[in-house]
């Protein structure tokens, strides 16, 4: 039995050519969100089964990747266009040559996926549901069902989605959601990136269905709130090399903790070491777990008035009052 289950519909074949001394180098992996985030659980000594349509000749070449990576594959094997893109670094920045979204799921294969999806969701530890490599995959009333049919089995379930997907999952009901300050803005749930915006809007996604809610923020500290209110935390600081991924190896640090026995709020700096170091390597979701438990004593958090959100979205505090409200102390383990 795995300890985590992940959701992933469409994996990506992804093909990057970087420069060399002697050449061009070139780089084939398994990607996409739910692949990402399946890599560092791997890597933080998690058991994962990811569970996924795999598509024609890509879907075979994606398929033997993952499994060298350790990551047991659960998949709907069909005819047609699978999901790839090819990469060109060799100056230096990523400039994109070619990519396919791969074929929507019909309506059998996606059946099929849904049932998988259930029975080793309901074996294991936590759910995760991320979202496809296209828009038009499959209908955003899948992830509804799918939370709110896990859920009713007794299943943790964990998203990291956004648009019509994030509100289908809050509707079927969450444990924990991720999501950036940047969707929030886009979806109208947030108006500005201000602390008291932001938190007015995790507020408003936990009435909605979320228990826990996560908002990245670029390069500022990232938030969480919960039953206890909102908690700020800052991740180590370190070199970018790549910030792309660094947020699935930040819910995948979160997951793992939280398979481990710990509360979201204590598993979060767990995801905060892992999502720092993601960005200092080339690879996404990538890492080793004694680095990551080294990162993860430097990462900080504090305690935020529970209700400085709501008097800075009504106009009587400024984003910089809200700040100085903040109690500088680290949260108890």
């Amino acid at each position: 039995m795995s300890d985590v289950t992940i959701f992933a519909p469409s994996p990506i074949l992804t093909v990057t050519v970087e420069d060399h001394p002697d050449g061009s180098e070139i780089h084939v992996h398994p990607g996409g969100q739910g692949a990402w985030q399946a890599r560092m659980l791997v890597r933080l000594g998690v058991r994962v089964t990811m569970c996924c349509v795999l598509s024609g000749e890509i879907g075979v070449v994606v398929r033997h990747l993952l499994e060298d990576e350790g990551i047991e594959v659960e998949a709907v094997e069909r005819e047609g266009r699978g999901a790839a893109y090819l990469h060109d670094r060799r100056s230096g920045e990523r400039r994109e040559i070619a990519a396919e979204h791969g074929d929507p799921l019909g309506r059998h294969d996606l059946d099929e996926l849904y049932g998988t999806v259930l029975r080793r969701g309901l074996e294991s530890k936590a759910t995760i549901l991320s979202g496809p490599s296209d828009e038009a995959a499959l209908p955003a009333d899948t992830y509804r069902r799918l939370a709110a049919d896990l859920r009713a089995g007794g299943a943790t379930v964990i998203a990291d989605l956004a648009g019509e997907r994030l509100a289908a999952v809050l509707d079927g009901g969450v444990d924990l959601l991720k999501v950036s300050d940047e969707e929030l803005r886009a979806d109208g749930l947030a108006t500005a990136d201000d602390l008291g915006s932001i938190s007015h809007a995790m507020h408003e996604l936990r009435s909605r269905g979320a228990n826990a809610v996560i908002v990245t923020r670029a390069g500022e500290p990232f938030l969480l709130v919960d039953d206890d209110g909102v908690l700020e935390v800052t991740p180590p600081r370190l070199e970018v090399a790549d910030h792309r991924g660094a947020g699935d190896s930040l819910l995948a640090g979160t997951v793992a903790g939280i398979v481990g026995g710990e509360r979201p709020r204590d598993a979060i700096t767990l995801g905060a070491a892992a999502g720092a170091l993601n960005v200092t390597r080339h690879g996404l979701g990538t890492g080793d777990a004694d680095t990551v438990a080294s990162l993860r004593s430097r990462a900080t958090t504090r305690v935020l008035d529970e209700h400085a959100d709501e008097r800075a979205v009504s106009g009587r505090l400024s984003p910089e009052g809200l700040a100085a409200l903040a109690t500088p102390r680290d949260e108890e383990e």
